[in-house]
């Protein structure tokens, strides 16, 4: 095990940190959930809720929707339409309301009158059948970020619940009334009236709320946002003063991580990132992993050691910024979507450096796309700018990238990667030592690794290319066995490892490093 010196940070730099990247995932303006936040721990003053109550809606409202940019392909197939704009704000309506935003959503923007009745025809079964296990992965999968980010057992339980609904009429029919969580009550009503006023007046925002007592929310929390909607709301203003505020407001004693938490957290963030597209799966750690393998045999010290493993596993953040159609296309990008991806970098940036913590690792995780002649992006910096650590990371994400499988290519063979980088390397773009670092680092004989949770081989080979994004069949014809066989596979491996829906088979996958790597078939 590694020797940590004393450190600690605040989890709420870190929480706070994955509410701004699950902004730019749901396309919200940027420190919405701050906002968002800021108005859920106001409503709980005025509820007159006890400590611990507070202490979980504070935490509980920043990771809302931290679940939510899981099974984003799957969503994109049936939905051409922006989700955030016309699902997202009739999600707690009635159950017209909701109907009125499924199929409001399926057509795409411009879309001709025949082919938007054709797309609502065929997909809306689609999506109706789809909804309870879209529902089951935010729960899951919010349930496992919030433990991985080392949140007390209290906070993790309660996104069990996060779709429910106060009448008791919420998709998984879980809970109804007082069995929701109070402080999950106070943040869904408070997050609900700041997606609104992103639509609406003030005002229009109120009267959709006042609707909503009794049906999602609690009338008594409807009623105390109305009574006092103008000092509510007012609690988000001004906007740039939100990151600071929220910090401030964070119930004490403060929450800290130590050590080996906080590499916890950080991988957590990573694989929140890859979640984006099933042909990402665990590339912020493997990227994580080789570049600090490569550092150590480049004679880094210890804690540039410990700077490149930090900042590979949230090098990526900023994907999420980007729709997953982008990541997932498999024909040549257009121009309008090849500088959305140069911009990645970029977000990721804006992400971190709010954090005192994770501001540190801001340079090198955002420069993972710099080259030494300044041909890279976001900036386009050149060898004067870029130290050994941003150097050897750019080297480790190219490489790993290369040897995963893309919607648009193979996985390349190793020592076909190991040519490309020496050819970029005679270009001028990429540093020759760290080059040689990685190559040598990416030849090493990993460890086996153990079984966790008595998962058989095969369970663990049928999961991995699940979580590669294969479906069923896929699975079954890349093994050699049925597609019975395969699914009875499936639902031994998520029995055993107590999930119920592929996005969180996903995240259990990377996090246990159980993703499978080599001449993959690519999902259709």
């Amino acid at each position: 095990m590694e020797s940590y010196p004393s450190e600690q940070v605040r989890a709420a730099e870190i929480v706070a940190s994955l509410c701004l990247a699950t902004d730019l995932g749901m396309g919200f303006p940027l420190e919405h959930g701050l906002r968002a936040t800021l108005m859920a721990m106001r409503l709980a003053d005025l509820a007159d809720v006890n400590a611990e109550t507070a202490r979980q809606t504070y935490y509980v409202s920043l990771l809302t929707y931290s679940g939510c940019t899981t099974d984003l392909v799957a969503t994109a197939d049936l939905f051409d339409g922006h989700l955030t704009n016309t699902l997202m704000p009739n999600v707690f309506g009635s159950r017209s309301e909701i109907i009125r935003g499924v199929i409001a959503t399926i057509p795409g923007p411009n879309d001709k009158r025949w082919d938007r009745t054709r797309k609502i025809a065929t997909r809306f079964p689609k999506a109706a059948r789809s909804t309870p296990e879209q529902r089951r992965a935010i729960c899951e999968v919010g349930e496992m970020l919030s433990r991985r980010l080392g949140l007390p057992e209290d906070i993790n339980t309660t996104f069990q619940m996060l779709t429910e609904r106060w009448d008791g009429k919420g998709v998984l029919k879980r809970a109804a009334g007082d069995e929701v969580p109070l402080s999950l009550r106070i943040a869904l009503v408070a997050q609900d009236a700041a997606l609104q006023r992103l639509f609406h007046t003030d005002e229009e925002a109120v009267d959709i709320l006042s609707a909503r007592g009794g049906g999602a929310f609690e009338p008594t929390l409807v009623r105390l946002l109305v009574e006092n909607h103008s000092e509510l709301f007012s609690a988000g203003e001004p906007a740039d003063e939100a990151w600071n505020r929220i910090l401030e407001l964070e119930p004490k004693p403060y929450l800290t991580l130590e050590g080996e938490a906080i590499d916890a957290a950080l991988a957590a963030i990573g694989d929140f990132s890859d979640l984006i597209s099933p042909s990402l799966t665990g590339h912020s750690v493997g990227v994580s992993d080789l570049a600090q393998r490569a550092g150590r045999i480049a004679g880094f010290s210890d804690n540039e050691v410990r700077l490149l493993r930090r900042a590979g596993w949230v090098h990526d953040v900023g994907r999420v910024a980007v729709h997953t159609r982008v990541w997932e296309k498999p024909e040549p990008l257009s121009p309008h979507e090849v500088e959305q991806v140069r911009l990645h970098p970029y977000h990721t940036e804006r992400v971190l450096v709010r954090s005192q913590f994770l501001g540190t690792l801001a340079p090198t995780a955002s420069n993972h796309h710099e080259h030494l002649d300044s041909s890279g992006y976001h900036r386009s910096i050149g060898a004067s700018n870029l130290d050994r650590t941003s150097r050897v990371l750019a080297v480790a994400d190219i490489y790993h990238a290369m040897t995963e499988p893309r919607p648009h290519r193979d996985p390349l063979p190793t020592a076909t990667a190991a040519t490309l980088l020496q050819e970029q390397v005679r270009e001028g773009h990429l540093d020759s030592q760290m080059v040689a670092a990685v190559l040598e680092a990416a030849g090493q004989t990993r460890s086996p690794i153990e079984l966790p949770k008595g998962l058989t081989q095969r369970e663990v080979e049928v999961l991995g290319l699940l979580a590669r994004g294969l479906q069923t069949k896929q699975i079954a014809n890349a093994l050699g066995i049925s597609p019975k066989t395969a699914d009875t596979h499936i639902q031994n491996g998520y029995r055993k490892i107590g999930v119920s829906t592929r996005a969180a088979a996903t995240l259990f996958v990377m996090e246990t490093g159980l993703v499978p790597s080599g001449e993959l078939p690519i999902p259709n």
